[in-house]
């Protein structure tokens, strides 16, 4: 496709995907009063859409307007704090499609693209997060599952369930508080959203599993250790970097995607 359009088909998942996040955008920006985010957001996918047509341009000698771009985009936009600086949407929206064009193995890009410009744009410039929306899990949910089944990663959820409510619940009987707490601690947009992305997490049923739990893992012994950066976005970034090797210790199956 040469000619600049939007390759939305609604069969499509991720287009689905991609009108899901736009309607969740625009219903916090109206719920809340925030025109800001909803700037932010329009920001960041303008970004991201300019950088990979700009890295396609170059590679194919047309322009080329993808599906994943404007969902990194819109990631960013609803991650990143409304009230930063606008140039750094820009540049972790730019990262985020830089990082899927330059870092690769075997043919594959290896991060999260979102989660890849925004650990950096956090850590180099000092950005900070706001998770729009995040805690409202009668809405991110039910989207949350659809997409994981659609992807065929629902294992990636169960691993990180399983794992979060082992190490976090056992925590919870030592400190003698509510079992129920524990579910305040959850960051439903990230694990519903991000930790699910297809193309950077394992494909067979076991490495998948592997995958959800090493998350929940690292971000557990990260907060009991008192990390100070985002302890969720590196441990996404750090299963991705370790899932070929997941992948290739776990037991061999067609591949699901």
């Amino acid at each position: 496709m040469g000619d600049g359009r939007i390759p939305i088909k609604i069969k499509s998942v991720k287009s689905r995907l991609i009108i899901y996040l736009i309607c969740f955008a625009g219903f916090l920006a109206v719920t809340d009063r925030d025109f800001a985010f909803l700037f932010a957001v329009i920001l960041a996918v303008a970004a991201a859409l300019t950088t990979e047509s700009v890295v396609l341009y170059f590679k194919t000698k047309t322009i080329r307007i993808t599906e994943s771009a404007i969902i990194s985009g819109l990631i960013v936009g609803c991650v990143i704090s409304s009230s930063e600086l606008w140039w750094k949407f820009l540049c972790a929206s730019s990262v985020a499609i830089l990082s899927k064009h330059l870092i690769h193995f075997r043919k594959r890009h290896i991060f999260n693209p979102a989660a890849f410009g925004l650990f950096l744009t956090l850590i180099l410039l000092g950005a900070s997060t706001q998770w729009k929306g995040t805690y409202l899990w009668y809405v991110i949910i039910p989207f949350g599952l659809y997409f994981a089944y659609k992807t065929r990663k629902a294992e990636i959820l169960l691993g990180y369930a399983v794992f979060f409510l082992l190490l976090f619940g056992a925590q919870a009987l030592v400190q003698k508080v509510s079992l129920l707490g524990i579910f305040g601690y959850l960051n439903y947009f990230y694990i519903f959203v991000m930790v699910i992305e297809p193309r950077t997490s394992p494909v067979n049923k076991t490495g998948k599993f592997i995958f959800g739990a090493g998350i929940a893992t690292l971000i557990f012994v990260l907060t009991q250790a008192g990390v100070k950066f985002e302890v969720e976005l590196f441990s996404l970034l750090a299963m991705n970097a370790a899932f070929p090797l997941v992948d290739k210790l776990s037991p061999k199956q067609r591949r699901a995607i």
